[in-house]
């Protein structure tokens, strides 16, 4: 059993060892193209299997079935399979009759050429099957580019290698549950991030695309989607994740694209997620120089949608190079043309235009067009007095590979309720430091969303600004002026530097602590003047006293029951997982459930708990419960499949096999929870070793003292660098020392270390190399309850104790502050002076007692 996860690495290793120095951006489209080509051979096999009733063979004799039936009916069974496909490869052009030369030695780079040319003359005439014309041609895949290498031969390895990356890769089964576009997908990223500037030009990163799909996918009634830049289909697809299945299955996209290579990505993306192609309609062109797609009944309307997501170029120069006039019904609404040196409100408009009436717009914009005047200025005015803007979400710097700059996204609707407020959420803060990027975690993208939903209101996060309050900022929308940051930074108190004590002030703002235990900290503190206290017990004491008061212990426990009984209904909901379909639904649940949960008690802060939920999918969930639905959990827990590692480097690196690992059952844990006797007597002699290394060392030192016992002994026998003793020479002095003497004792006592050392090294080898074989047998019968308790204990094992914690957090920070406010004042400014002056009176003192000799 593989999964996307194993199949994603396995792709991207292949994908790094094979390019060479070739750039990732230019690579992409020869390696996600013949992995679509295989997908297109795959799905060919597949039709002619079951419209010809065949069943339990192998591919090979499957095409050789193919052949010989092509020979027999030709035009009929091509026509039979383009009917159900809208396309079909010829026996002699699919992928596996690639692999079969590779194999005989036969194989020719020109036959790829010749199958790609084949596909594209087979589908000529066929209006339905107008989402594939076009995929292979030579500005995409250019098997002659030396890039792929210096002569014929070498481009002949390098395809040929390329070509088996897939070769065991059964795209039918793959893209049930939707592994195969994962991969496809993840891919695409990687190839985006390994690209840095290029990648705007075909990918939206993950984290912003879920922004946006979340907030798009919370209007349940999308019939049809539209990105006027769509890039590699990205966004289109992320919101497609989101939907219901129902909503899925009639749902209609549509997209633009004006670089012709990214164009065929995105048809190859969207069809390889199970985009029907009657339900795709994507466009090679420029939005911006001439509107698409076009309603010929209502020229000046356009074609419109219930949801239109863009993360277009930013800040286009030159982008009206077709002369376009304020007349363009797109910019109508606007009373104005975009900067010419600035395209993003171009954009933005194009967008606007095809929104439906009750649609829902998302784009990701540059920040100054939230402020920049002109033009872009009217516009934005306009589209504020038209009540179109719906809601601002500043999001961090370096999020993206190809800019570090901050970007926003505006949502926009033409339905809003006339003085409905614009809802600003300032989320620029809220990210996690990954190398050089800004990073969104799970809970950031869930506040960022619940925000919008609730139109929630939060002190230096989100504010819903009123159209009054916008005029008197000229229609300036930048974010900083309706969201003021929270400053944490506890100012200093010149007061309390000089008398000290600390200021009242700061006490009533430990807010967590006065709910909570105000009878604790108010008894710990006493007034010094008035506005001002000391502390009466140390913070650790006080600490002590919070942590063990009943109310805190009461809160602990009730939370405790909580998340216990929580996640024992996931567990066995997880257990009994059916369908790889389900798993992103079973995921939401559960995330959605935890959120309810913690929002029930205060002072916890709840996107840290939906953290910890996301995390146990992210590192063991989303992996096993796709091996779970695709057997069953029992079946799966006493499971194994090869550990394949790699050794060696560079030429000689190879991957084999070393030994086996459970399918979902870790081998740490079976060790620990079956094996715990034989893991202590390894632990145990692993320890003696350690006592005998501490002892030798500290002999190695003695050594190395002159004229002691040990050195005149020892001296003899240590290693040149003088860091270890020699077996060799220990023998050797033996021999020569007279028995009993006081030389022989100490060379004796070496020797026996030294023995004994190598002996319980030995036995630990062959232990921890028997208890790895025994671990590894006893995967395959494993017991129910065996399996059970495992599992729990990978998914859920400190699960409880992480979130009760959330509980403790903030009372923690803020004893922290009252220990840091302690600190802070404990000296004052008299009592510095004053030992400044004893110091300097003890100097004075000093200098007089010394006498000068002459």
């Amino acid at each position: 059993m593989i999964t996307s996860e194993e199949i994603k690495r396995r792709l991207w290793d292949g994908a790094n060892e094979l390019r060479g120095s070739m750039d990732a951006s230019r690579y992409k489209d020869y390696m996600l193209g013949l992995m679509f080509y295989k997908f297109l051979s795959d799905k060919t096999l597949e039709t002619f299997k079951v419209t010809s009733g065949l069943e339990n063979m192998t591919q090979a004799e499957l095409v050789e079935e193919y052949s010989k039936a092509h020979v027999e009916f030709g035009e009929q069974l091509d026509k039979m399979i383009q009917n159900v496909l809208g396309y079909y490869v010829a026996p002699e052009y699919l992928y596996q009759t690639w692999i079969k030369d590779i194999n005989s030695g036969d194989f020719e780079v020109q036959k790829v050429t010749d199958s790609l040319n084949n596909f594209e003359r087979t589908i000529a005439g066929y209006d339905d099957a107008s989402d594939f014309k076009g995929l292979f041609s030579s500005s995409t895949l250019d098997l002659t580019d030396t890039a792929l290498g210096g002569n014929l031969n070498e481009r002949s390895k390098n395809i040929k290698a390329l070509i088996l990356l897939f070769a065991d890769l059964n795209m039918i089964a793959l893209q049930k549950g939707d592994v195969l576009g994962d991969a496809y997908e993840y891919l695409i990223g990687q190839f985006a991030m390994e690209s840095g500037k290029k990648a705007g030009e075909f990918y939206t990163p993950r984290q912003v695309s879920e922004v946006m799909a979340q907030i798009i996918a919370k209007k349940t009634d999308i019939k049809s989607i539209y990105d006027p830049t769509v890039g590699s289909g990205s966004l289109l697809l992320t919101v497609k994740k989101h939907l219901s299945d129902e909503v899925q299955k009639d749902l209609a996209y549509y997209g633009q694209e004006k670089n012709t290579a990214t164009y065929n990505l995105t048809r190859m993306n969207l069809l390889l997620h199970g985009v029907r192609p009657e339900k795709m309609v994507i466009n090679n062109g420029d939005t911006l120089s001439r509107d698409w797609p076009e309603d010929p009944e209502r020229p000046n309307e356009g074609v419109q949608f219930d949801a239109v997501v863009m993360n277009p170029p930013y800040s286009v120069k030159n982008w009206n190079a077709a002369g376009l006039k304020v007349s363009d019904p797109r910019f109508e609404v606007a009373g104005a043309l975009p900067p010419d040196s600035k395209g993003d409100f171009a954009f933005l408009l194009h967008g606007l235009f095809h929104l439906g009436q009750n649609g829902t717009m998302a784009i990701v914009l540059p920040h100054g067009v939230l402020f920049r005047g002109g033009a872009e200025g009217e516009i934005r005015e306009r589209l504020l007095e038209k009540n179109y803007i719906d809601t601002i979400i500043g999001l961090p710097s370096h999020l993206f590979t190809n800019t570090g700059i901050p970007v926003a996204i505006l949502i926009l609707k033409k339905n809003r309720e006339t003085g409905e407020p614009v809802l600003v959420i300032d989320a620029s803060h809220g990210f996690t430091k990954v190398g050089k990027q800004h990073v969104l975690f799970e809970k950031d993208i869930a506040k960022i969303v619940d925000t919008f939903v609730e139109r929630r209101e939060e002190t230096g996060y989100s504010r819903l600004v009123k159209r009054e309050e916008i005029l008197r900022n000229q229609y300036n929308m930048n974010i900083s002026r309706y969201v003021e940051a929270i400053d944490e930074e506890i100012p200093q108190d010149v007061d309390a530097h000089l008398y000290g004590g600390i200021p009242q002030q700061n006490i009533d703002d430990l807010k967590v602590l006065q709910s909570t235990v105000p009878d604790v900290l108010n008894e710990s503190l006493k007034e010094v003047r008035k506005g001002y206290v000391e502390l009466v017990k140390p913070v650790e004491e006080i600490s002590t006293l919070v942590f063990n008061d009943p109310r805190v212990l009461e809160k602990s426990k009730e939370l405790e029951d909580e998340i216990t009984t929580y996640i024992h209904k996931q567990f066995d909901t997880i257990r009994n997982v059916e369908s790889i379909s389900t798993l992103p639904q079973l995921m939401e649940n559960m995330l959605d459930e935890i959120k309810v949960i913690l929002s029930a008690f205060d002072n916890i802060d709840v996107y840290d708990g939906y953290q910890i939920i996301a995390e146990i999918w992210k590192q063991s969930l989303s992996h096993d419960t796709e091996i779970i639905a695709l057997s069953d959990f029992y079946t799966a827990g006493c499971t194994r499949e090869p550990n394949m590692v790699t050794r060696g480097t560079g030429k000689k690196t190879r991957v084999e096999q070393d030994g086996w690992i459970g399918s979902i059952v870790s081998n740490t844990l079976i060790e620990k929870q079956l094996y715990s006797d034989e893991l202590e007597e390894i632990e145990t002699k692993k320890s003696r070793i350690q006592e005998i290394e501490t002892e030798l060392a500290d002999l190695v030192e003695a050594a190395k003292v002159e004229d002691s016992e040990e050195a005149n002994a020892l001296g003899d026998t240590l290693n040149e660098a003088g860091e270890a003793f020699v077996s060799k020479a220990l023998k050797a002095e033996l021999k020569q020392v007279v028995k009993d003497s006081v030389e022989y004792k100490h060379l004796k006592n070496v020797e026996q270390l030294l023995s004994e050392k190598s002996a319980l090294n030995k036995k630990v080898t062959a232990d921890e190399d028997a208890l790895k074989k025994s671990v590894q047998e006893r995967i395959l019968t494993l017991k129910d309850d065996e399996i059970d308790n495992l599992m729990y204990e990978k998914w859920f094992g400190n699960t409880v104790n992480a979130l009760v914690r959330l509980i403790e957090l903030p009372l923690q920070n803020e004893l922290n502050t009252l220990q840091m406010l302690h600190n802070r004042y404990a000296d004052t400014l008299s009592a510095i002076d004053k030992e400044s002056r004893n110091l300097e009176s003890a100097f004075e003192a000093l200098m007089s007692e010394l006498v000068v000799e002459s």
